[in-house]
């Protein structure tokens, strides 16, 4: 085989690049940063919707723990682990369970999803919520685990409900946080 010396010039000069030819996974026409008080807002609007004794149900999902990890992955410079930390002990405070419970579970799952950042806003939100589960679970299980030997008594496995229940709802969390931040298509008839 004998290589031409103009051969690659000429190949890249066509334009012809397997590189150029990638297109990202998800293409979607938002991606612009969220307005702190948009962002502060609903992690404090969810705060006080979980004060509502609606939460005294075993299986009812943590909407607020599901907006902090949703802001955790997409604003990270804005709601941190001290954030989720901060919030946990609030919810502790306002469940008069263990002090810190809540907090831990809180902060491994902004642990979690700072950590699979990369690889998350690579997917949709259907398949962010499949990374998220084993979090979700990891999370509940050790505070419930943790509460278990603390108390003497295993309180069974509802909790686990919970934890896919919060996940169920990301794709939902998913559409409504970022509603704000989706500028128009320019194909679109209604855009100016």
């Amino acid at each position: 085989m004998v290589r031409r010396p103009g051969s690659e010039a000429t190949h890249r000069a066509s334009g012809v690049s397997s590189l150029r030819a990638l297109q990202p996974i998800d293409s979607s026409p938002f991606k612009q940063p969220a307005h702190p008080v948009f962002v502060w807002g609903t992690v404090l609007v969810v705060w006080l919707v979980s004060f509502l004794p609606w939460r005294d149900w075993l299986a009812a999902p943590d909407i607020l723990l599901l907006v902090i990890a949703f802001w955790c992955l997409n604003e990270p410079q804005r709601v941190s682990m001290f954030t989720a930390f901060i919030f946990g002990l609030s919810m502790d405070v306002q469940d008069a369970g263990l002090l810190g419970e809540k907090a831990l579970a809180y902060t491994l799952v902004a642990y979690g999803a700072v950590a699979l950042s990369r690889r998350l806003h690579r997917f949709g939100s259907v398949i962010q919520a499949i990374h998220l589960l084993p979090v979700f679970v990891f999370s509940a299980m050790a505070t419930h685990l943790i509460h278990a030997w603390l108390a003497g008594e295993w309180g069974g496995w509802q909790w686990l409900w919970s934890a896919l229940f919060t996940a169920a709802l990301w794709p939902v969390a998913d559409t409504l946080l970022h509603m704000p931040q989706r500028r128009l298509d320019e194909t679109d008839p209604g855009s100016v």
